[in-house]
């Protein structure tokens, strides 16, 4: 649903859309005769918010001062996802994994830093130039 691509994904629909499929549209109208209708697609803040819902829900990465915080929301047919944090002059590979610890729970299971054991379920960012390895292991959605 929030994916613009959807909203164009057969002539009828592009024809009903009538705006740029790859730019996040503001509004979506609902009502008669431009029911479906897109509008104000270059309006960047929506792009804003479109970031922000699949990075910190979704992935479940938030930055609060200096620390990395994981929850993320996935579907439970996937495995995880990896990325790349650059923080200064600093690269953080992280790969956040599913695993089926403590289902039901919520929050990360455990997060490891170049193999160290991270305490308070959060990632001490430092910027010693350094390229770190993160492991972050959630609790696997329930089917």
């Amino acid at each position: 649903m929030m994916n613009p691509v959807n909203h164009a994904d057969t002539p009828a629909a592009m024809a009903r859309y009538k705006v740029e499929p790859y730019v996040v549209a503001a509004d979506v109208y609902a009502v008669t005769p431009h029911t479906g209708r897109g509008g104000w697609s270059w309006y960047t803040g929506s792009a804003g918010w479109m970031y922000r819902l699949f990075v910190e829900s979704l992935l479940g990465l938030t930055r609060e001062a200096d620390q990395l915080r994981f929850r993320p929301c996935l579907p439970a047919d996937w495995p995880g996802y990896s990325m790349r944090y650059l923080h200064g002059e600093s690269t953080y590979e992280i790969a956040v994994e599913q695993v089926a610890d403590g289902a039901g729970e919520q929050g990360p299971a455990r997060i490891t830093l170049d193999g160290v054991l991270q305490p308070g379920g959060a990632l001490a960012l430092v910027d010693d130039r350094a390229t770190h390895r993160v492991v972050v292991a959630v609790r696997a959605a329930a089917a």
